[in-house]
């Protein structure tokens, strides 16, 4: 079965009745009152999205937000160890922006606002997301460079992210993207696993250039 389905199934069976509730109200905006009638489970209702083309391997934001909703940690993390692996099988450039987001949501903190208005995202949608995150800075700042991929689609690349932080002058952070882009572009050459540590270790100078 592919492994999407697999992880829908997970899902579904790990909720409860009232969480279903709590889920079809949560979707009433994207799916119609009839539809939602018909459901009768997490299943089917993730089934419905999935037609609707709401959610998909390549795009599991509207999944990550109910999860969210319901406060399900446990669940959030089976999404992430899929997110991961997919990851794993992606496309270097992919591999490249997912990495780049990662290092962002560690090191950028409250400068996110800063960041996603440089990446042009509007201020209504930054009020939305520190809505919807309200004490979790860490989704706060995934969130807004989620929006940034959406609205870009196939132009989104790591090289926007890294002029966008060096203009609001989190230099530091631009550098750690654009060192783990090269260690990766050197594992690729060599076949040998190479972290951007054990890269940075081989070049002495490199820290005393900064």
């Amino acid at each position: 079965m592919d492994p999407f389905l697999v992880l829908l199934h997970s899902v579904s069976a790990s909720l409860s009745s009232s969480e279903l509730t709590e889920l079809k109200f949560l979707c009433q905006s994207r799916v119609g009152k009839r539809k939602l009638e018909r459901v009768q489970s997490s299943l089917d209702l993730f089934t419905v999205l999935l037609e609707q083309n709401e959610m998909s391997p390549e795009n599991t934001v509207l999944l990550r937000e109910l999860l969210v909703s319901l406060r399900r940690q446990d669940l959030l993390r089976r999404l992430e160890d899929f997110e991961a692996g997919a990851a794993g099988e992606a496309a270097p450039e992919e591999r490249d922006l997912q990495a780049a987001f990662d290092i962002i949501c560690d090191n950028v903190g409250k400068d996110w606002r800063k960041l996603a208005r440089h990446l042009s995202v509007s201020d209504a949608k930054i009020e939305a997301i520190e809505e919807k995150y309200p004490r979790n800075l860490a989704e706060q700042v995934r969130e807004s460079l989620r929006v940034w991929r959406s609205s870009r689609r196939e132009e989104a690349a790591v090289c926007y992210l890294v002029r966008a932080l060096r203009a609001c002058r989190l230099n530091l952070v631009a550098d750690l993207i654009e060192e783990g882009q090269r260690a990766r572009a050197l594992q690729s050459e060599s076949g040998d696993p190479v972290s951007p540590s054990s890269w940075d270790s081989d070049s002495p100078a490199s820290g005393a250039s900064r």
